[in-house]
């Protein structure tokens, strides 16, 4: 029975969660509208500030904000009304998150960021408070219970506020035309840099490029892949790339011929292989190679082979 009441209020948070996103579609108005657009022509960064388990959403939505090419920084109530203050600019535009909107530490920051001259955005969810009645673009956040079950931790609100801050940062991304290279340029440590920042030429360039010409005999393109590791060779005509060939069309050759002496390489090759731009971005590369369901990929520069990429070189970057 204990398993069963553990897992009916799980289930159960989760859809009062949801169900206050769903209600928060249905009310995003204008005001959302008007916060961004103000954003976007500021020439000042992003502060958000707020106090208990707001502050901390709060931090999740500048983090978000930065790694999507809006400067952000995240300012404590409780530390700007102790000095803190000094740190926001007059250009800056400053996001209040309170679900009340009437806690002290707001009410008593909010005038003095107003006599400032700072634009204000406010993710409030009491209508009649301070904080939505001043904020010059109040975003309200409509909650009718907690999803806790004595309606007192902070859990749909929270969720709420953090999914417009979300929100707010993806149409800024798309306002400023915010590019899967722009999200490379400021994730270059991690896997999800290594996706965009990485091309398929980092990785044909690691090795020892594998070609035989169309005229090579059978010793020649077995000492290619074999002492290249790739698995397979490129066939040229002078640069010109004709064809691949990999140890399944070695194999495919030994089970047709009873004699293999006399075959060269442009009777075994492949003539149509997949082939990949320099510049692809390393997760299109791996789509590329699970779409056709192979090991390696030849890489070309403006029509020239520059080398080959295998799937092995990913998954030793961590990108599978």
């Amino acid at each position: 029975m204990q398993k069963k009441q553990i897992l009916h209020t799980g289930k159960l948070t989760i859809q009062s969660e949801a169900q206050t996103l769903l209600r928060l579609i249905e009310t995003l108005d204008d005001a959302f509208v008007q916060a961004v657009l103000a954003i976007h022509s500021s020439q000042g960064r992003v502060v958000v500030t707020g106090i208990g388990k707001s502050a901390v959403v709060g931090q999740k939505i500048v983090a978000t904000l930065n790694s999507t090419g809006t400067p952000a920084l995240f300012l404590h109530a409780a530390d700007a009304i102790h000095g803190d203050m000094g740190m926001i600019r007059r250009e800056d535009i400053v996001i209040f998150i309170s679900k009340s909107g009437s806690t002290p530490e707001i009410t008593t920051l909010l005038p003095f960021i107003r006599s400032n001259g700072n634009k204000t955005v406010a993710l409030v969810s009491n209508p009649n408070s301070l904080l939505a009645s001043k904020a010059d673009y109040p975003i309200l956040i409509p909650i009718d219970k907690e999803a806790e079950p004595n309606n007192l931790a902070p859990t749909s609100s929270t969720t709420a506020q953090m999914a417009v801050g979300d929100a707010i940062a993806a149409a800024l991304s798309e306002l400023t035309g915010f590019s899967r290279e722009d999200f490379a340029k400021f994730h270059p440590g991690g896997t999800l840099g290594k996706y965009y920042s990485l091309t398929a030429e980092d990785f044909a360039t690691k090795h020892p490029i594998p070609k035989v010409d169309k005229e090579a005999v059978l010793k020649e393109i077995i000492l290619q892949i074999t002492s290249k590791r790739l698995g397979a060779t490129a066939v040229l005509e002078g640069e010109r790339l004709l064809g691949i060939i990999t140890d399944g069309d070695l194999r495919r050759m030994l089970d047709r011929y009873d004699q293999t002496s006399h075959l060269l390489a442009k009777d075994i090759m492949s003539p149509t292989p997949k082939t990949i731009s320099y510049d692809t971005p390393a997760i299109d590369v791996l789509d590329a190679l699970r779409n056709h369901s192979i090991n390696q990929l030849i890489v070309l520069r403006h029509g020239k082979y520059i080398g080959m990429v295998h799937i092995h070189d990913l998954i030793n970057e961590g990108l599978t």
